[in-house]
């Protein structure tokens, strides 16, 4: 029989140009079934196999191929989710230039045109999960971009409430895609200990959005015109603007590692080779529905749904209401713009400091808890606080503060796509989950109702509320994960396995290379790794170790 430093040694992928022929049948005998190895259900699996060799990730690999994929990717993914960011926020820097006055809206008309994007989006969520299995990931997006940027032009034609409920509609139809998309494309690409910043960073555009956003809009507000009033050359701009960006995301973005053109000879299997400990697989275009239903018998799940709801419901009130919540401090309009500039600013410290913090700690659950603080204080503020001119500095620092919440959805994404195994359930874990924030999306402005303007204390005191849930559920969910962690070890203690196993899906460069000996060390990682591209579930997998 081979020794477990032989069996360690091929299933982590640590031998450069040994041809898979050369391998002996009692190794073979000793790790398992051969597609275990490489023929698996995963893509990834299969070009292992045709490759004919495995390859060694060095630190230095890891850490050259991680700079070609940043390079290729992240301008792409950043660029799109600001643009989607822009279009989408376009309507509320179009109420502060006479949107409401000139389209006649009253009531909470206003509040369903917030709403109606995210009706779309949950209505389309399960289509997308299923699509986003079954279809090229690159020129899936690239289509949609282009579909929402046209669309968006369109919007400048709505004349009144029903011409914009149904392009905002259609919009939200076409973006329903793209945060999928892009959780999607961070854990096809990146290690667990990578995913966390990334995707940090492309849902940090919020931020970059709030600032050029309002400078944007502070210079097309404007501009003068007799033939289009002030919001439709701000849809107009925001919507061509996408158009044009579609053609470079057809041309550049790929769909996955193993169609990648920017990576040569054997970086396509260091990229894929590097994802092993993910133990979460890349990409299998199968559609499984035992995946989907373990997705529903997953307490993760609605652990993960309730807390973005909860974050969501603020998220939604705010993001449609906050300019108007500034311009009640007695602001006038274009002042209004440029003080919602500093919100942006918080929003993009927070949200990369709290996941560079959490990606430093290795964990989420203290983070995102710790990021509820600041809303509840900024919050209670805004409650408590008279708006009148004189208090505006305490107003707007409350403002600023309350900010920070939109860096808790980037840790739950995170959270959730570091602790879910298998593709279909990935992709439908995700589904679920944006189904819970567009329903918060849709209830948030429903509670900031314009009669109770400048206040909106019904919204204020339940948003307050919510950030408490969303400590509570944290909690829950570090305990969860606790439990499992412990069931898994057990687990792999009965199958002779070690129970203590080093998670290097979670290491740095620098951290890899120190624990070379440990990757080698046959009682600590006999084993480990053999169903990494299998398309099995978190839950299957007993070598799957879940973060707190």
């Amino acid at each position: 029989m081979a020794s477990a430093q032989d069996v360690v040694t091929i299933e982590l992928g640590l031998t450069r140009d040994r041809k898979l022929e050369d391998v002996n049948a009692e190794t073979i005998e000793a790790i398992g079934p051969q597609d275990h190895f490489v023929g698996g259900r995963d893509k990834a699996a299969q070009l292992l196999k045709e490759a004919g060799h495995s390859v060694t990730v060095t630190p230095e690999d890891n850490s050259r191929v991680l700079r070609k994929i940043d390079l290729a990717i992240l301008p792409i993914v950043l660029t799109i989710y600001a643009l989607q960011s822009l279009d989408k926020t376009a309507l509320s820097y179009a109420s502060v230039f006479g949107l409401l006055e000139d389209t006649n809206l009253h009531g909470e008309q206003y509040s369903w045109l917030g709403a109606i994007v995210y009706v779309a989006q949950l209505i389309w969520q399960p289509v997308i999960a299923y699509l986003l299995v079954k279809l090229p990931l690159a020129k899936f997006c690239a289509t949609m971009v282009l579909c929402w940027g046209t669309t968006l032009c369109g919007m400048a034609g709505a004349k009144n409430f029903g011409g914009l409920m149904a392009t905002r509609f259609i919009l939200g139809s076409f973006e329903a895609s793209v945060a999928p998309c892009f959780i999607a494309i961070v854990q096809m690409w990146y290690r667990r200990s990578e995913q966390t910043l990334r995707n940090a960073a492309w849902y940090s555009m919020l931020g970059v959005v709030n600032i050029l956003g309002s400078l944007l809009t502070f210079g097309l507000g404007h501009i003068e015109s007799d033939v289009l009033d002030s919001y439709q050359i701000i849809f107009l701009f925001c919507g061509l603007l996408t158009v044009v960006f579609c053609v470079i995301v057809f041309v550049f973005l790929p769909d996955s590692p193993m169609q990648a053109r920017f990576l040569k000879g054997d970086d396509k299997l260091l990229a894929i080779e590097r994802l092993r400990m993910n133990q979460m697989g890349v990409s299998s275009g199968e559609w499984r529905w035992d995946h989907v239903k373990e997705v529903f018998l997953d307490v993760k799940t609605w652990l993960w749904v309730a807390m973005l709801t909860a974050v969501s419901i603020p998220s939604g009130g705010i993001t449609t209401f906050g300019p108007l919540i500034v311009k009640s401090f007695g602001f006038s309009s274009f002042a209004t713009i440029l003080f919602n500039m500093p919100f942006g600013a918080v929003q993009i410290v927070a949200t990369l400091g709290g996941a560079w913090t959490a990606t430093r700690w290795k964990m989420k659950s203290p983070i995102l808890a710790a990021l509820c603080v600041p809303p509840i204080i900024g919050l209670s503020i805004l409650l408590n606080v008279e708006y009148d001119p004189k208090n505006r500095g305490v107003l707007l620092f409350a403002y600023y503060i309350t900010s920070v919440y939109p860096a808790i959805s980037p840790l739950i994404y995170s959270w959730s796509g570091q602790n879910t195994g298998g593709d279909t359930k990935r992709k439908a874990t995700t589904a679920v989950l944006f189904i819970g924030a567009s329903a918060g999306n849709i209830i948030g402005p429903h509670l900031y109702r314009p009669s109770e303007a400048p206040h909106y204390t019904r919204g204020l005191r339940s948003n307050l509320a919510l950030f408490v849930v969303i400590v509570v559920l944290v909690g829950m969910g570090a305990v969860y994960m606790t439990f499992l962690n412990k069931r898994h070890a057990a687990a792999r203690e009965r199958m002779g396995k070690s129970a203590q196993l080093v998670d290097l899906s979670m290491a740095d460069a620098k951290t890899l290379g120190e624990h070379q000996k440990a990757i080698d060390d046959g009682e600590t990682a006999a084993g480990v790794g053999d169903k990494a591209f299998n398309d099995v579930t978190d839950l299957q997998n007993e070598d799957f170790i879940y973060l707190l």
